[in-house]
């Protein structure tokens, strides 16, 4: 199989858990109100996990050896959460935050652009970022669904097409890090690393704040069970 043909199935399928979680977020009258909170507040904490898993497992170790172990590692994470903020608060400003949506496409396209590099690398992390992506789309996608579905009028089919319109995003990024970034071991580090520190200032000023339920302790469980599953990937992918 061509590398090329390996980033565009490993980018479409990743993204197209984007669709299946608005998919599943379609069934949204679970009875009793409670136990609707108490599902929707746990799957927005496993994406949490899940983001943060990512982070630890994958981009920053991966990060910091493409840049040699480099300690301007440090100021290019802490450059990726300001860059982040800054953009946030733009669109807070404009009343246009949509956190569930930008937090998946802010990791969404930069991860596509890690993976199409590390593929032209030969890295055997490649696939293993793959399916962080798709994982973390999956959650993202059932949490985006409600804030895309708002500005369409809560028309359902339209929201759909909308998410499913995201997903060729992936592919194209993928194939922007192949071509660009096979030579250039340091820049495709330091996107990884950019890309770690955005998500994990959207983890902590979004996602773990949404994902808290007053007197409800089963949505922070989400966090650790999707942090557990983006570390048994690491473990499995390690041992084969």
């Amino acid at each position: 199989m061509s590398e090329i043909l390996t980033i565009v199935l490993l980018t479409g399928l990743s993204g197209s858990c984007i669709l299946i979680g608005g998919f599943l977020a379609t069934f949204d009258h679970i009875r009793p109100l409670w136990i609707e909170r108490e599902v929707r507040h746990s799957v927005i904490a496993f994406g949490g996990g899940i983001l943060l898993g990512a982070v630890a497992v994958v981009l920053v170790p991966e990060g910091i050896a493409n840049m040699q172990g480099s300690l301007f590692s440090i100021p290019i994470v802490l450059l990726g959460g300001f860059v982040f903020f800054f953009i946030e608060r733009r669109l807070g400003l404009k009343k246009q935050d949509s956190p569930q949506l930008m937090g998946m496409m802010l990791d969404y396209i930069p991860e596509a652009v890690a993976l199409g590099g590390l593929v032209a690398l030969g890295s055997p992390v490649a696939p293993l970022l793959a399916i962080f992506i798709g994982l973390q789309n999956l959650p993202e996608g059932f949490n985006s669904y409600r804030e895309i579905n708002n500005k369409n009028g809560n028309k359902s089919s339209k929201t759909l097409l909308t998410m499913a319109g995201l997903i060729p995003l992936g592919p194209i990024a993928g194939l922007v890090g192949y071509i660009f970034l096979s030579d250039y071991q340091g820049v495709l580090g330091a996107i990884m690393l950019f890309a770690s520190g955005g998500i994990l200032y959207i983890i902590f000023q979004d996602i773990a704040p949404q994902s808290r339920l007053d007197k409800h302790w089963a949505p922070p469980l989400g966090a650790v069970f999707g942090f557990c599953l983006a570390l048994f990937s690491d473990m499995v992918v390690s041992a084969s």
